[in-house]
């Protein structure tokens, strides 16, 4: 079978072919600067990669990309298109709509869009990347897997906020939280590996976007992120948690308006802002090694609000049996894993220096006699739409 996974942005598109049995990957690739003169990177296992120039006017042109080079006589790796089974596409916000995947028809699309105003950035685009496979792929099954949709499981003790309750009635105000693609797909991996699901699991997706998922029994009973990707510990080069009442502060004292203070609070905060060096966190432990003492708090910073938040839900689960480090920088950075279990040892984490180093591989990377087993799982969010995506068009 094979499966081709979409997420769409507003000016890019992201794509892979793969096999959602197995895992394996036929070919994948990007599309840049759609709306203005076009890039695509396609790239296949063993081969050159191929970039061109091609004018991405729409999303429509990017996709049309994307199966031109698919069955390309020389790059391609299909013969013809009728050999994609179906589309899984990654859709950000589901609201309260959407609790599991499905396959996308009009009654679907008019509840993605009906979840815009949660998802303002993301839901258009990945409308865009929708209707325009539907419109060049007619006969080809299309899939919808949400963001938001491993977190349906939260309690409402979790999931709602301490505001007058027609907030909550009328507009759907609460904690919806992301990553979820990514969360389901490393809680599977550690209950498989654990060979049980009744355990108590704190999931720690840490990159430039981070956010950690306190499940137990395989489902989600809270998570960092909120009603928007803005909310939880810092990442990049967004603040996580802050007063609201700074928000105010800093739009009175310097006239910012609403777009303007979340531009900052999205865009030029975290990390990045607190170093001044960068959002990549290969920068900062580079210029913190340097005697950067900016750069060295903003680490610092990371790895102490990802350990409030790992007490915080073990508090939340009554316990931890296992701890999983996942995405970019928790499956990369050992110095930064080593940093945030550092002072987790009242919980039973003790990590095992050696076995520390590894990286991007999946592994016990706990000590023998810790209490808390401790997992490096690389997460894999396309194989779990495309496995999505197959098992629907199955039925």
């Amino acid at each position: 079978m094979k499966i081709l996974v979409i997420n769409a942005g507003s000016s890019s598109l992201k794509y892979q072919l793969m096999d959602p049995n197995t895992g394996d990957v036929f070919a994948k690739g990007q599309c840049e600067r759609i709306g203005l003169d076009g890039k695509l990177t396609h790239k296949v296992p063993g081969r050159d990669n191929y970039v061109a120039e091609i004018a991405m006017p729409s999303h429509s042109e990017a996709i049309q990309s994307v199966l031109d080079i698919l069955v390309d006589a020389q790059y391609g790796v299909l013969a013809t298109t009728d050999e994609i089974d179906a589309v899984g596409h990654r859709v950000l916000h589901g609201g309260m709509e959407f609790s599991e995947s499905c396959i996308i028809d009009d009654d679907v699309i008019a509840a993605v869009e009906r979840c815009i105003p949660l998802g303002p950035l993301h839901n258009p685009a990945n409308l865009m990347g929708i209707r325009a496979c539907q419109a060049i792929m007619p006969n080809t099954p299309q899939v919808a897997v949400f963001d938001t949709a491993f977190h349906m499981t939260m309690p409402a003790k979790a999931y709602m906020y301490a505001l007058p309750w027609e907030y909550y009635e009328k507009d759907n105000v609460r904690r919806y939280g992301f990553h979820g693609t990514s969360h389901r797909y490393v809680t599977l991996r550690a209950c498989e590996l654990m060979g049980r699901k009744d355990i108590k699991l704190i999931n720690c997706h840490l990159g430039n976007g981070s956010s950690l998922s306190a499940v137990y029994d395989g489902k989600c009973q809270d998570t960092s992120m909120g009603l928007s990707p803005l909310a939880g510990v810092p990442m990049g080069t967004r603040t996580g948690d802050i007063d609201a009442c700074v928000v105010q502060y800093l739009m009175n004292r310097y006239g910012y308006n609403v777009d303007e203070m979340l531009n900052i609070l999205n865009k030029k905060s975290g990390v990045a802002g607190m170093s001044g060096v960068s959002s990549d966190f290969r920068d900062l432990e580079n210029a913190a090694d340097e005697g950067n003492e900016r750069a060295a708090l903003a680490l610092e910073k990371f790895a102490y609000e990802v350990r409030k938040y790992i007490g915080s839900y073990a508090a939340a689960l009554g316990g931890c049996d296992v701890l999983v480090f996942t995405a970019g920088v928790g499956e990369n950075s050992g110095e930064m894993r080593e940093r945030i279990c550092n002072g987790l040892e009242y919980l039973g984490v003790k990590l095992d220096p050696e076995k520390n180093k590894i990286r991007g591989q999946e592994a016990v990377i706990s000590a023998a006699d810790s209490k808390v087993t401790v997992l490096l799982i690389p997460t894999n969010e396309e194989l779990m739409i495309a496995k999505d995506t197959a098992e629907l068009i199955s039925k």
